[in-house]
């Protein structure tokens, strides 16, 4: 059975862009069918993928173009792609006003990859609070927080549990939080240390070990790679192996 995940924060700089493609070529690795849908204007998952953005969010939402025309193969077997760019921000802005239901994203993007065979869908989120943000939320099956370990971490992470209540409470959404991925974790200073023991405090049930800083990253996402494709011995690799497993043995 297909599987949503959508990765939000509404806090930015967090790693969310890198947990969502990390996650989606990890579960390929794993050798599940995945697409990977990029809703930030930022369009960066591209940037990650070593891909060129283009407006096929905007093109499913905005234009309604057939799921099979914005989909896109990329040279990781089994790894597909729904790309985004700046026009995004404008799909976000036409949504809002010609008042779409909350359930329009899942109707135009889950129901026809159910049909293509996906084995799971990950989502990318913009940081801004709107309208297609809570569609993406309202379509997850599991939503998956990443929160960089520093002082205002708690702050995006409450927010999203707000918004997510809401929608519960207002259009019975039926999905739960998959869990909260503490990131740029370092062991060295007092404010990180202190910061992780805060949120693993406030939510104690939902928190995932954690994701270390890393430069190796930085230099995936300038290579256009993976960490499983540039270091898969380094211990970033490792960790976000764990996430991986958890999904799976999640659904």
């Amino acid at each position: 059975m297909m599987k949503t995940i959508t990765v939000a924060n509404q806090k930015g700089g967090v790693g969310k862009t890198t947990t969502a493609v990390t996650l989606a070529h990890g579960l390929v690795l794993q050798g599940k069918r995945v697409l990977l849908v990029d809703l930030d204007p930022q369009g960066q998952c591209a940037t990650l993928l070593g891909l060129k953005p283009e407006p096929g969010a905007f093109n499913l939402l905005v234009s309604e173009s057939p799921f099979s025309q914005v989909t896109r193969l990329t040279d990781r077997e089994n790894l597909l792609v729904i790309l985004g760019d700046r026009k995004t921000s404008t799909a976000q802005t036409v949504l809002t006003v010609q008042r779409t239901p909350i359930s329009f994203l899942h109707t135009r993007l889950v129901i026809p990859a159910q049909k293509d065979g996906i084995d799971y869908i990950v989502i990318d989120t913009s940081p801004s609070v709107g309208e297609l943000q809570e569609q993406a939320l309202w379509a997850a099956d599991g939503v998956l927080v990443p929160c960089a370990v520093d002082y205002l971490a708690t702050d995006g992470v409450y927010n999203i549990a707000q918004t997510l209540k809401r929608i519960h409470e207002e259009f019975k959404w039926q999905g739960r939080v998959l869990g909260i991925l503490p990131t740029f974790y370092d062991t060295v200073t007092r404010e990180s240390k202190a910061t992780l023991q805060d949120l693993q405090k406030r939510f104690s049930g939902s928190m995932l070990a954690p994701i270390h800083r890393a430069t190796i990253l930085r230099e995936c996402a300038v290579e256009g790679k993976t960490i499983f494709e540039m270091a898969q011995e380094s211990r970033a690799a490792k960790q976000y192996s764990e996430l991986v497993q958890y999904v799976l043995k999640w659904g």
